[in-house]
């Protein structure tokens, strides 16, 4: 269960596949996870039950099933913008990049582009590459999405963790010319040229893809 399959996942998909994984007791603790926070949604006091289970994510289903398991949690909790937001600005790192994976299976409009932008400003290149998922493909303006890919090179994340990286790039000339002038700049400093830089140039010639049904996770049937 990879973080990427988190973000693109629809939630009953990810539940199953993550429950066929866990182990009896972290199958345990997650069901009633889920249960309590689709029983008691929102905000409830200073801090609602389902986000302390956030909290305990990781030592009950352990670290790679982690951001599945808190992705399922904010779904079964309904969590709205505000919820994401305050759960992103008072959360850990690992917390932080769940609410990422889960925008696009709770967020339908661009009201939480603010918490990608921040993700994307930020040197933690696990978050760089959870900020750049479905919900970032759909609502992230040409600039800020050139400039992702940009920060994606320079940091190191690979591409593939770009969602909809094809459509976006495709016949996208300003892109084009911001990585020919990273790439001068690169070798006029003798440093190497990243391979992923090779790979986006070459789909920014390429035709857009036909369009299709829009998925809500961000794919194209």
């Amino acid at each position: 269960m990879t973080q990427l399959h988190a973000a693109h996942v629809p939630p009953a998909d990810l539940r199953a596949a993550l429950s066929a994984e866990l182990g009896g007791a972290a199958r345990s603790w997650l069901d009633q996870a889920l249960d309590e926070a689709a029983a008691h949604p929102g905000t409830h006091g200073p801090i609602s039950v389902w986000e302390l289970r956030l909290a305990e994510a990781g030592r009950r289903c352990g670290p790679a099933h982690a951001d599945a398991a808190r992705v399922l949690v904010l779904h079964a909790a309904r969590a709205g913008t505000d919820a994401l937001t305050r759960v992103y600005s008072q959360g850990t790192a690992d917390e932080r990049r769940a609410v990422l994976h889960a925008l696009p299976h709770l967020v339908p409009g661009p009201d939480a582009v603010p918490l990608v932008e921040d993700a994307l400003r930020t040197n933690d290149t696990r978050l760089v590459a959870a900020a750049l998922g479905p919900y970032a493909a759909r609502h992230l303006d040409a600039h800020q999405w050139r400039h992702a890919v940009l920060k994606c090179l320079f940091t190191g994340v690979p591409l593939e963790s770009v969602a909809d990286l094809d459509r976006r790039a495709a016949s996208d000339t300003e892109l084009a010319r911001m990585l020919a002038d990273y790439a001068a700049e690169r070798t006029a400093a003798g440093r190497p040229v990243p391979e992923d830089l090779h790979r986006v140039l070459a789909l920014t010639e390429s035709e857009p893809p036909a369009p299709g049904p829009a998925d809500p996770h961000g794919k194209e049937s």
